[in-house]
């Protein structure tokens, strides 16, 4: 069956992978990630209950925070490094 990325977001700092997988089991949670020290994650689920799932855990409360969940989006390119040479050539 297909599944579908949902993005997590405003997780506690505490919570892990596990607990994230728990939270979603009812909709087939098929694996878990989560974006250290940044406050959210991703987690798949079966395609047929990504809906669901938004809408059961969207303002859902953990650990005192609201939950916020959504389809994934593809991440935008966000233009090169760049980076490079201060102001003055160098001679």
């Amino acid at each position: 069956m297909a599944s579908k990325s949902l993005y997590v977001g405003n997780l506690p700092y505490s919570i892990n992978e596990s607990h994230l997988m728990d939270l979603f089991s009812d909709y087939g949670a098929a694996s878990a990630r989560i974006i250290e020290g940044r406050g959210f994650g991703f987690v798949d689920v079966e395609e047929d209950q990504a809906e669901a799932a938004i809408e059961a855990r969207n303002d859902f409360e953990v650990e005192g925070r609201a939950l916020v969940v959504n389809v994934a989006r593809p991440r935008e390119d966000r233009g090169g490094g760049g980076g490079g040479g201060g102001g003055r050539p160098r001679y």
